[in-house]
């Protein structure tokens, strides 16, 4: 796809997006096995809940655009920042220390989608298209207290990791 407009970018991070939050449903459940925190692995169960949701929003903008197929992208932010948390989930570590781990993880992929979010939630603004800039607020304000409740968890959790 040549990128002539904004619009082009648009549906570039779109479909960027799309992908990067499949990935994301792929490996919640991963990583919520191997946590030993109950309470994280609540959270990320949760969070693969949320996740979904997140991609239902997506399909409606796409629904609305004609000749353009959704899973035409590749994100190969997430897709780094998944495979950096596949390889540490795959070490010999303490619990505490990998549920320490997982929590930065998680919140690698967090901190990309806020800016992601926010980035498109612009360009849909910029081209008169509130409706999409409505769908991809919620998602990034679900982003960003997803990433407090990480914060949160990291607080006391990383200080057991400490104590390991």
């Amino acid at each position: 796809m040549k990128l002539q407009s904004l619009n082009d970018l648009l549906i570039k991070e779109l479909q960027d997006l799309y992908d990067a939050e499949n990935r994301i449903i792929e490996a919640l459940p991963k990583m919520a096995e191997k946590a030993s925190s109950p309470e994280l692995r609540s959270g990320l169960n949760q969070h693969l809940e949320q996740t979904k949701g997140q991609v239902r929003r997506l399909d409606q903008i796409f629904d609305q655009l004609r000749d353009v197929d959704r899973e035409d992208g590749k994100c190969k932010g997430i897709e780094g920042i998944i495979k950096e948390g596949e390889d540490l989930l795959k070490k010999d570590s303490e619990p505490e220390v990998r549920d320490a781990g997982i929590i930065a993880s998680a919140q690698k992929v967090e901190h990309y989608e806020i800016a992601s979010y926010g980035t498109v939630r612009t360009y849909a603004e910029l081209l008169g298209r509130q409706d999409w800039a409505r769908l991809l607020d919620e998602t990034a304000t679900e982003e960003k207290e997803t990433d407090q409740k990480l914060n949160q968890l990291a607080s006391h959790l990383n200080i057991e990791a400490k104590a390991a």
